[in-house]
């Protein structure tokens, strides 16, 4: 019992880590640095579809329900990860738009 909250306990910590990374990337002012996340998230989800073994006995739907299926459970980090980099850039569009306003005031 108390090695599974202490395994909770730490997937927790982990995630939590992640998010805040993952915010502090996207509040930089190079907009690059925001998508390393999910494009790392992005690559593992097509790492574990060519890692999706096919047996004798599945069918073509089969394989491609599986496949599908896989793809987007494996793809709700690169979701979460986006909607935050997404959530955290909006703010830079309005000062974007005031520095082009003033240089053309110049």
């Amino acid at each position: 019992m108390i090695n599974a909250s202490i395994s909770i306990f730490a997937l927790l910590a982990i995630l939590a880590g992640f998010v805040c990374l993952q915010i502090f990337l996207s509040k930089c002012k190079n907009k690059w640095f925001g998508l390393v996340l999910p494009v790392n998230c992005l690559a593992y989800s097509f790492l574990a579809i060519f890692a999706i073994t096919a047996y004798d006995g599945m069918n073509t739907a089969g394989i491609a329900a599986l496949f599908a299926v896989t793809f987007l459970i494996t793809n709700i980090p690169t979701a979460v990860l986006l909607v935050i980099y997404f959530a955290c850039r909006e703010k830079f569009k309005p000062n974007k738009e005031m520095e082009k306003m003033n240089i053309q005031d110049l």
